[in-house]
């Protein structure tokens, strides 16, 4: 199982919008990946890294090239929590709040 928390959902929009401006194209592509490499997440969520900043077991991310997809592993597999470029400092989160936003289908 796999979900999407609001904020994770606005974090692809504004990744897709920064792209599309360039390319729509690759904008439509490129959340395609992220979208494909969460859901691969999903399926092992516990082998991807533990994110360094909060240190949680049951907080890990994967990478897309430079974009970091962190998420919080539960009972029923992963609530995505946020998307953003991996150099961009990103406001601290709250995982527990976080995971019990509203979920939102993606695909």
């Amino acid at each position: 199982m796999l979900r999407w928390t609001e904020r994770a959902v606005a974090d692809l929009f504004a990744i897709g919008e920064f792209i599309a401006a360039d390319d729509p194209l690759a904008a439509r592509l490129w959340l395609a990946r992220l979208r494909r490499r969460a859901q691969d997440a999903a399926a092992l969520p516990r082998a991807a890294s533990v994110v360094p900043e909060l240190g949680r077991d049951d907080v890990r991310e994967v990478f897309v090239r430079r974009y970091r997809i962190v998420y919080r592993v539960v009972t029923e597999g992963i609530v995505v929590l946020t998307v953003f470029e991996g150099h961009r400092s990103w406001s601290p989160l709250d995982p527990e709040a976080a995971a019990s936003d509203p979920d939102i289908d993606v695909d």
